[in-house]
């Protein structure tokens, strides 16, 4: 099925082939009601006003978008879209030094763009970590389009996980995470996000400080159309954070992160795909 879709969206064009993600769209927003519920509760922190029935349904096309495009740029057709970039120069400053770095982002916008640049920029590695369940889906459609892909994807929770992301690091590559979800039971630290408290995981940046690398959050944000703004930023920098000062400067960098992440929620809202209830407490009850 995915050799399918792709291939049809390859033939068609990406004009062609986006008529039927308004369909799915608007499946959605009839017919997910949880969805729906999670996601009218964000858009009504994010804009500052209750959303009207355009905005949900902007929020759900721009996640079906980010989905379809990644297609396009999986398969290296970069020149039909228009990515800004934002913080390049950080980027390359870090690249310069022959060490690499951790990426941090969320359910946000199109890692993939993000991504795709690391494939398209000679002598830059971009890698993305992430659980094994998730690497074999995520495996499945890149091998479907591009079979070359495979290799970008480390898979967390393997005993040689940490192994793999730190020989990276040490030949210069980038290796990126989305660190916005906790699984089960893992610790977490309470943050401010979009005015109320939200649990961030704390082990995304805790494995950034045992490698004692720099961090940087990133999002491909999606802005209509064929526009990309690709951000990147530094939130952290673990290269001489001596082991005593490890756990505050953890939590100093989740803090950080949260309000790079907040900034950015603001600013382009309808980017969001966590559509859950993101705001529960520690122990899974409804913050609200």
């Amino acid at each position: 099925m995915l050799r399918v879709m792709a291939f049809l969206s390859l033939r068609l064009g990406r004009t062609l082939s986006r008529i039927p993600l308004y369909g799915i769209a608007i499946y959605f927003f009839l017919f997910a009601p949880n969805a729906r519920r999670h996601a009218r509760r964000y858009l009504r922190l994010a804009l500052g006003r209750r959303p009207s029935a355009r905005d949900r349904f902007r929020q759900i096309l721009s996640f079906a978008t980010t989905i379809h495009d990644r297609v396009y740029l999986v398969s290296g057709q970069f020149e039909i879209f228009n990515i800004t970039l934002e913080g390049e120069a950080l980027v390359h400053a870090q690249s310069q030094t022959g060490r690499g770095a951790m990426l941090m982002g969320a359910h946000m916008g199109s890692f993939e763009v993000t991504h795709s640049l690391g494939r398209r920029q000679r002598g830059l590695e971009v890698a993305m970590a992430m659980y094994e369940e998730n690497a074999r889906k995520i495996n499945a459609t890149l091998a479907a389009i591009n079979p070359h892909l495979v290799s970008d994807i480390i898979s967390l929770g393997r005993i040689d996980a940490m192994l793999n992301i730190a020989e990276r690091l040490e030949r210069g590559a980038f290796v990126g995470v989305l660190a916005d979800r906790t699984l089960g039971r893992e610790p977490v630290q309470a943050v401010s996000l979009l005015g109320e408290r939200a649990y961030l995981p704390t082990g995304p940046m805790r494995a950034a400080a045992i490698l004692r690398c720099p961090v940087f959050f990133m999002a491909g944000l999606y802005r209509g159309k064929n526009n990309y703004h690709a951000v990147f930023e530094r939130v952290a920098d673990f290269s001489a954070i001596p082991a005593g000062a490890r756990n505050a400067a953890v939590r100093s960098a989740i803090e950080r992160y949260a309000a790079v992440l907040d900034q950015y929620c603001r600013s382009d809202p309808y980017n969001w795909f966590n559509f859950y209830d993101f705001w529960r407490t520690q122990d899974g009850v409804s913050s609200a």
